[in-house]
């Protein structure tokens, strides 16, 4: 709140002196109201006090004098951290003013009033600012603050959303802040469904490391999401640089082999090697043995491909044809996986279509082959509720951040 405090003192102020400025008055106020002026500029919050308090003693004030008098009491009070004093001054001033004027005291009172912790004033003039036209990201940022400090999360979110959802139909990236706070706000009244698409929006304007592995951690966990995946999403950690524990590399290079691609599997034991995940420690022994099944089983994979291939092709259904083409593409050989891949589709009979289809947009994107923008097309066309669209939909998502 220490930023919000500042905005506010700057605020009162900047009112203050702008007033005092612009206004004519008689000689015997406005002389005191300009040296309270020079001694704020000074920072002699104090002593700029007891100037405004000698102008206000002055018989015969005019309304516009009083104005003055209460906008320079405020700023020199907020100053010199009296915010009994500013809040009296401000309340004072408000019945005098209209429009502009009103909306910048009322956001003024609200300030002044967080700094008293009496978040029930604040939420009060909060309310009267924003009916007076007040909009300022300020206000905006203390109303969220108020909000978290009466555990009103259904209000932030209903604000941060309305925030969000505006900038979108204006054709803007919604502001970080907004994302992050409708996000919290989410979590904290267990809307799953949507703290996932907020985080998925978060992930699609601001691709961060750390965006990533926060909803990558979720997704496993979305409903009906199929455990057959967990390979598949491991496969976006590692490509979002969120894969780095030793135990991450060990299931991911298991998994792999396990799914029959040992090649992809070696590829993630080496990766772990050269990372120091794997090699050391209590466990090195291990991780050396996982190295050399790994290479073992690439080396009869790579030996019997040929004729899985011959013998996929003589099947009656494509599903051998997509998987010993996505083993090619893994060894590298995208020439002869994509081809593969597109004739099981093509043949037919497949147990998990939408599956096919995420494993040949993941093979054109990853070989290059074809070109980003139809592999793209292809992931964005996965359908399902098992979690392959959501796999389509976020390996294309990091294919075109990937530039």
């Amino acid at each position: 709140m220490k930023t919000l405090h500042a905005l506010a003192a700057a605020a009162v102020l900047a009112c203050a002196l702008g007033t005092a400025q612009a206004q004519s008055v008689r000689p015997e106020v406005g002389k005191p109201l300009q040296q309270a002026n020079e001694l704020l500029r000074a920072g002699k919050a104090k002593e700029a006090l007891a100037k405004v308090r000698e102008a206000d003693a002055v018989g015969g004030k005019t309304g516009a004098e009083q104005i003055m008098i209460d906008r320079m009491r405020a700023a020199a009070a907020q100053r010199a951290g009296d915010t009994g004093s500013a809040i009296q001054a401000l309340e004072s001033l408000y019945p005098k003013v209209s429009g502009n004027d009103a909306a910048q005291v009322a956001e003024q009172l609200a300030f002044a009033y967080s700094q008293a912790k009496d978040w029930g004033k604040t939420g009060q003039w909060i309310a009267k600012a924003q009916a007076a036209g007040s909009n300022s990201a300020q206000l905006k940022q203390l109303q969220a603050y108020v909000q978290g400090q009466s555990g009103d999360y259904g209000a932030i979110a209903k604000e941060a959303a309305a925030a969000v959802a505006a900038a979108e139909q204006a054709g803007r990236r919604p502001d970080e802040g907004d994302l992050l706070r409708l996000q919290d706000a989410q979590a904290r009244t267990n809307n799953t469904a949507g703290q996932t698409a907020t985080l998925e929006k978060l992930l699609t304007h601001y691709p961060k490391k750390d965006y990533w592995g926060i909803y990558l951690a979720r997704v496993q966990r979305k409903s009906g999401f199929s455990d057959r995946f967990a390979l598949d999403v491991m496969r976006l950690k590692l490509a979002t640089g969120n894969l780095t524990k030793t135990e991450d590399f060990m299931e991911m290079a298991q998994l792999a082999i396990q799914a029959g691609y040992p090649t992809e599997g070696k590829a993630i034991v080496d990766k772990g090697f050269a990372a120091g995940a794997l090699g050391s420690g209590a466990e090195a022994d291990r991780h050396k043995r996982l190295r050399d099944l790994a290479a073992q089983r690439e080396a009869d994979a790579k030996a019997s491909i040929e004729q899985r291939a011959t013998e996929a092709a003589a099947q009656k259904d494509g599903n051998d044809l997509v998987q010993v083409g996505y083993a090619y593409v893994t060894m590298g050989q995208a020439d002869k996986g994509i081809p593969m891949i597109e004739q099981g589709i093509a043949k037919g009979g497949l147990k998990r279509p939408e599956d096919a289809k995420l494993r040949l947009g993941m093979a054109m994107l990853q070989s290059g082959k074809g070109g980003k923008a139809k592999a793209v097309q292809t992931l964005r066309s996965v359908q399902g509720n098992d979690g392959a669209a959501d796999l389509g939909r976020l390996w294309a998502l990091h294919a075109n951040q990937a530039g």
